[in-house]
């Protein structure tokens, strides 16, 4: 059955036209231009338009992520736009989408995911080993700094914001002597060349759902839902909520350095994390295997094994500093 500006499919009504939200910065540009050519080679019946959506953390540049706060910095609104019924879809990084999801949401699809770890730009194509003692690295995250401290106490970071194209620019500038990014937004961005190092992930945990793209859907539009589907990764999915659950268990975000890798084997999936001090002195790490099935309780399980090793402790006492910064 057709009707004039909308298609009947089963028993679900779409729009002719699917609006997909997204940043508007060019690596998020990138990443909804990416699913919307997905989804025409899967679902060519419908026309697509990309609406781009001013966030919260698009528009402060100026402050440290971590003096801000975290939650849905990058996303509230483009979930407003989602429950007003303006988009039909958002397309996010899912390193940026909280734990917890607005009422009515959810994560329609878990895009195949690209490498997550990190990489190291930097003058004359050094690693992070052979920068000079001293050496001035930029970054925005606690994360990324801490982590990079615990392996070479003699560096120093300082904050720096921006887009992929920003960074790379004001490193140009001699502002700094090396930022690290993820690998995903400088790949997705065509900038491989500039990449000094692929760091290891034993060096460097990435960020929970780092390179991978998710579409959040309201999760009553069953008709989205099924559209969305055709263009989930099921291995993907099954990582990155893993790493997601660990996240949630451990209440943590920008504000506190928590890295998360999860990789998937078969059935068996391996699952690693850590929590460290804002200047990597302290650090509690492990990893653990599970059965695939059980993705968001291996998850779960890690993070209150290193809670139990120390893990408290650590964030207890960064909330106190968080609080103490005002």
């Amino acid at each position: 059955m057709l009707k004039s500006d909308n298609y009947l499919i089963g028993d679900f009504l779409l729009r002719r036209e699917i609006i997909v939200g997204t940043r508007e910065s060019r690596l998020a540009m990138w990443q909804a231009c990416w699913v919307v050519k997905r989804l025409k080679k899967l679902c060519p019946e419908y026309s697509y338009r990309i609406k781009g959506i001013r966030t919260q953390g698009d528009n402060i540049l100026d402050v440290a992520l971590a003096k801000i706060g975290d939650k849905g910095l990058f996303t509230k609104e483009l979930e407003y736009a989602i429950l007003r019924g303006e988009i039909d879809m958002a397309v996010h990084s899912m390193k940026d989408l909280p734990t917890v999801l607005p009422d009515g949401l959810t994560i329609g699809a878990v895009c195949e995911r690209e490498y997550p770890g990190d990489v190291l730009i930097a003058h004359s194509g050094r690693s992070l080993a052979e920068l000079p003692s001293g050496a001035v690295i930029g970054t925005s995250s606690l994360r990324r700094a801490a982590q990079v401290l615990r392996y070479r106490k003699d560096l120093k970071t300082v904050n720096l914001r921006g887009n992929v194209q920003t960074r790379i620019k004001k490193l140009d500038q001699k502002k700094f002597d090396a930022t690290i990014l993820a690998y995903a937004g400088v790949h997705r961005m065509g900038l491989d060349h500039r990449i000094s190092q692929v760091i290891p992930v034993e060096i460097l945990l990435p960020a929970a759902g780092q390179g991978s793209v998710g579409v959040e859907v309201a999760a009553d539009n069953d008709g989205i839902l099924a559209l969305v589907k055709n263009i989930d990764h099921s291995e993907s999915r099954l990582a990155v909520s893993a790493e997601r659950a660990f996240l949630k268990k451990l209440e943590g975000g920008c504000q506190v350095p928590i890295g998360a890798h999860a990789e998937v084997e078969g059935d068996c999936m391996r699952l690693e994390g850590a929590v460290l001090s804002l200047d990597g002195a302290d650090m509690v790490r492990a990893s653990m295997i599970g059965d695939i099935t059980e993705a968001e309780l291996l998850g779960v399980r890690l993070a209150e094994e290193l809670l139990g090793a120390g893990a408290d402790e650590i964030l207890s006492r960064m909330r106190q500093e968080n609080r103490c910064d005002g």
